[in-house]
């Protein structure tokens, strides 16, 4: 994980999302690119004065070995508790292309439900917000999250919902990521 910024030169046509509006577009081979956040098997980079997302497959473009999406690897008894701890620590890996601290210390997840659907499968409900609700991203921040949640061994469907209530605030960050972002 990285938060210095890093200047480098797209060395092939790559797929990206706008930032803050999710519209998918391609940043041009040759474009000089600053990058402003790398977590999360993600890329946040601003090229003229716009940012973008670059998911983790394509970092060769700018420079880094392409990564997949973390896989949660496990091979001892599926049983709830294990893929309740697997979904938090899945959750903690998806974040906010604009804010260097994970979703779970962002305080936007509110619930992660575990319900059994049969032997050693399970199904998960999300319920989670956005730090804004005309936030362009919430949509891609819920896919990215149930995709990892699906990579979970044992979980067989997963749903991510937004819902506003309660409304998010600030007090909702943790103390540990609060400290991190300067606002003790």
């Amino acid at each position: 994980m990285s938060y210095t910024r890093e200047d480098v030169i797209v060395s092939r046509d790559c797929p990206a999302v706008t930032v803050p509006y999710g519209s998918p577009v391609t940043i041009e081979k040759g474009c000089e690119a600053t990058i402003t956040q790398q977590l999360g098997g993600s890329y946040t980079v601003m090229v003229e004065g716009n940012l973008y997302r670059v998911e983790g497959v394509d970092g060769d473009a700018l420079g880094f070995e392409p990564t997949e999406d973390p896989v949660h690897k496990y091979d001892g008894p599926i049983t709830e508790q294990y893929v309740k701890d697997a979904a938090w620590s899945m959750l903690a890996t998806c974040y906010d292309p604009e804010i260097p601290v994970d979703i779970v210390n962002l305080g936007l997840v509110y619930a992660c439900d575990i319900i059994p659907i049969g032997e050693e499968l399970f199904r998960i409900e999300v319920k989670m917000t956005l730090t804004a609700p005309g936030c362009g991203m919430g949509t891609f921040i819920a896919d990215e999250a149930r995709s990892k949640l699906l990579s979970i061994h044992g979980v067989d469907a997963v749903t991510v919902d937004l819902v506003w209530d309660p409304p998010w605030s600030r007090e909702m960050i943790s103390e540990p990521a609060r400290l991190q972002m300067g606002l003790l």
